[in-house]
């Protein structure tokens, strides 16, 4: 009786992404399990390791290089944390990765640690050859909250012997190569009134009341920006986008409530500038003031912008996009809505474009799931990139 073939052994971008997802990285959670492990993979195959701390040490980026240090290179760029997958209907453990129907199924496959899955799997071929360029992976923390540690990432890029040539970011893309995102402003204005009984509401500041002015304004402005632009057909919308997510105010019905906070968000085009918006924002809300303070010297209107990401618009013919297209395959660029580390990359000075397995719309939600063939698509980018990097 013939012997049934032994089943094949799982690609190393499987075995790693299984590695992967098995590190709970949850933005409000240490990515230190997954860094270390990632070091250690890198450093045994004689890579040049740098990490980067938050300011409690209970984070890190990792930067690490192959091949020469003394010449530009290609920086392969993704964040490790993920969004929380508490409280979802998972057909199975988010942090253990499932294979059913081509896919792999797990927090994170597809955003985006397929694309440090691949990378990792790929290092020891990358090692193994002469590099006439360097690779350098660049692997950061708490992009999903706002970009933040990439940017000391980039911050510290100063330290090396050159700048690096370009930059990949490996956000899912469904390999495609992307040359423009939009910008993201995350604001929290905070309405301070005075309180008094609701009988006596003219000796009040209803902080609830301005707020809605103010958001209201805000709403006005979005269907300004809709019907006259400014535009860019590539995006989806192409135009800006203003966002109210988050509104807290008032104590009780019959008290007039002296705050209220509401967050918000800017979306901009690349070529939009967000502090003209914001200084239009602050404008409005200034001219309520005078109503406010003749009633209380106290009450006022205050900005938080705590978090601004710039958007990227990289040239069709820039050498980043050239060479992105080329490993790809693809015959065309695109740009998305969302935003990602590539603007911070660009604004740094490095030509970048992002192009990773995977696809956006699996992203943030239950069952996320990567498709084996994406995963694939990614491995032969990279082996493609070697080539292009070898003596």
């Amino acid at each position: 009786m013939a012997t049934a073939p032994s089943p094949a052994p799982p690609s190393p971008a499987i075995a790693m992404i299984e590695r992967l997802v098995a590190f709970d990285t949850t933005s409000a959670k240490s990515n230190l399990a997954l860094i270390d492990f990632a070091a250690e993979v890198l450093g045994a195959l004689g890579a040049r390791i740098r990490l980067t701390h938050d300011d409690r040490g209970g984070k890190a980026n990792l930067f690490a290089t192959l091949g020469p240090p003394d010449r530009p290179g290609v920086v392969l760029s993704g964040h490790t944390d993920v969004v929380p997958a508490d409280g979802r209907d998972w057909a199975s453990d988010p942090f253990r990765v499932a294979q059913r129907d081509g896919r792999l199924y797990g927090r994170g496959t597809a955003d985006m640690k397929g694309f440090l899955a691949a990378c990792l799997a790929l290092a020891p071929e990358f090692a193994a050859r002469r590099l006439a360029a360097p690779v350098h992976f660049a692997f950061s923390y708490d992009e999903e909250t706002g970009c933040i540690g990439v940017r000391r990432l980039i911050a510290d890029l100063g330290a090396l012997p050159v700048k690096p040539r370009l930059c990949i970011v490996g956000e899912p893309t469904g390999m495609q190569v992307i040359v423009g995102h939009k910008g993201k402003k995350s604001v929290r204005c905070a309405v301070h009134g005075k309180e008094c009984h609701s009988a006596l509401n003219h000796l009040g500041v209803n902080a609830v009341e301005i707020a809605a002015e103010i958001i209201a304004h805000l709403r006005r402005m979005q269907r300004r920006i809709r019907e006259i632009g400014p535009f860019d057909a590539g995006f989806d919308p192409p135009y800006s986008t203003i966002h109210t997510g988050i509104v807290k105010g008032g104590t009780a019905l019959n008290i007039v409530p002296r705050e209220c906070a509401f967050e918000f968000e800017l979306r901009n085009l690349p070529t939009h500038d967000p502090e003209a918006m914001m200084a239009e924002i602050r404008s409005f809300a200034q001219s309520l003031a005078p109503e406010m303070l003749a009633v209380d010297p106290a009450a006022g209107i205050m900005f938080d912008e705590h978090n601004t990401t710039c958007g990227l618009l990289t040239g069709d013919d820039d050498e980043a996009a050239r060479l992105a297209c080329q490993l790809s395959g693809g015959n065309g660029t695109g740009k998305v809505a969302y935003t990602t580390e590539a603007g911070l990359f660009s604004a740094a000075g490095i030509p970048t474009v992002v192009c990773g397995p995977g696809h956006i719309e699996q992203a943030h939600k239950p069952d996320e799931f990567l498709e084996i063939g994406q995963l694939t698509a990614c491995e032969g980018f990279l082996r493609r990139l070697l080539e292009r990097l070898s003596a």
